[in-house]
């Protein structure tokens, strides 16, 4: 059994039928990513993941249990990490501050595969280091979006859900983000990446997901997507191609 296996998943916003039976299998210590155009359901997938968009069918299964119906608190307890889009620090807490917040949920998990410290995350994303006694709301984007991502790391997860982290970011940010994105990976955690920056996720993954219409149309290896010329014609001109 996979480490996380969504089966026949169906999500919606409000009346809106998002995703149509969507299926995927994603292997412990692997990085993943969801590729597609606006609107395909890449987002969806991850939010339906971490259990903030009603799923109305199908399963969920995380470490041999279905977190279909559970809150999104409670996933996380189980060790799934989220990063939104939005990033959505908290503005009138340092950068400190926001990372004592996420390690609180280690209260309720006794097994972590790597316990992430403070003295960690000061290693690994330096600028955050300088830092430390500045506010969310006073960063930048791109230092938003490392304080986010350390905050998830702060509760140890198993799994970690990156929803577009390249969104809004300067070129030399997006490479220094594959970078810690690749360390986070060697630590043995593993990832499932929405990202619309193709040629970033094609470049840290190993594996991904052709999504369209809210339902996986093709997957691989990297190697594989890569070499198809209809996928990357899909994934390049953002047109629906019968792939």
């Amino acid at each position: 059994m996979a480490f996380l296996e969504v089966n026949n998943l169906h999500a919606f916003y409000g009346d809106s039928h998002i995703l149509f039976g969507l299926t995927m299998n994603i292997e412990k210590g692997s990085l993943v990513c969801l590729l597609g155009r606006n609107g395909a359901g890449k987002s969806t997938t991850v939010r339906s993941i971490i259990g903030l968009t009603p799923r109305r069918h199908g399963s969920i299964i995380f470490k041999n249990q279905d977190v279909i119906g559970m809150a999104p608190y409670e996933i996380a307890r189980l060790g799934i990490g989220y990063v939104p889009e939005e990033r959505e620090v908290f503005p009138s807490l340092t950068v400190r501050e926001n990372l004592e917040v996420g390690a609180r949920i280690l209260q309720n998990k006794a097994e972590v595969n790597y316990r992430w410290t403070i003295e960690d995350i000061w290693e690994s994303f330096p600028i955050l280091n300088n830092l430390r006694n500045r506010k969310g709301g006073y960063l930048s984007g791109g230092e938003q979006q490392m304080l986010t991502i350390a905050r998830s790391l702060m509760t140890c997860p198993d799994l970690i859900l990156l929803d577009e982290p390249c969104e809004g970011l300067a070129p030399v940010l997006v490479k220094d983000l594959a970078k810690r994105i690749s360390k986070i990976r060697e630590s043995g955690c593993t990832i499932l990446m929405a990202e619309q920056n193709v040629k970033f996720a094609m470049s840290i993954s190993d594996y991904g997901y052709i999504i369209d219409k809210g339902a996986t149309k093709d997957e691989g290896p990297i190697s594989d997507l890569r070499s198809n010329k209809d996928i990357q014609k899909y994934l390049v001109a953002g047109k629906v191609l019968d792939i």
